[in-house]
């Protein structure tokens, strides 16, 4: 769930503003993201659509790779990425909690889609712009 005040964007913020981020590892591993006022959009559109049981993925229908995550942050923030994070470098400072960083996963919200659910934000950049511009 992405917001600038907590989970992963709070810790990749400081070093993309500073013009120090980049990719993790290859950057060709998926990130599936949401932004949070559609996370709550779709908490409200599951407890209210009796049709939807079962597991349904709360997130955007865009995921993108960590390395276009990367070059949109950097594009919305104006700043260089400069920066890649290693595997081995991430493996080291954060053992086995290292793997989903590593090897991601690309999620689509079928379920939410098909039972009618509309995005406000289903592109990544103008998530991050609303993230971080719109406040």
């Amino acid at each position: 769930v992405l917001h600038p005040e907590g989970g992963a964007l709070k810790q990749m913020l400081p070093p993309f503003k500073l013009g120090l981020g980049g990719k993790i590892a290859t950057g060709r591993q998926g990130m599936s993201w949401i932004h949070l006022t559609d996370y709550i959009d779709a908490l409200l559109h599951c407890l209210h659509n009796k049709e939807l049981s079962g597991p349904v993925n709360l997130c955007a229908p865009n995921p993108a790779s960590n390395q276009e995550f990367a070059d949109t942050l950097a594009k919305v923030l104006h700043r260089p990425k400069v920066f890649d994070m290693p595997a081995w470098l991430l493996s080291l400072l954060l053992g086995e909690r290292a793997d989903m960083l590593i090897h991601g996963q690309y999620v689509l919200p079928k379920k939410l889609l098909a039972s009618g659910f509309q995005f406000q934000y289903p592109e990544l950049q103008k998530a991050l712009d609303s993230l971080l511009f719109e406040r």
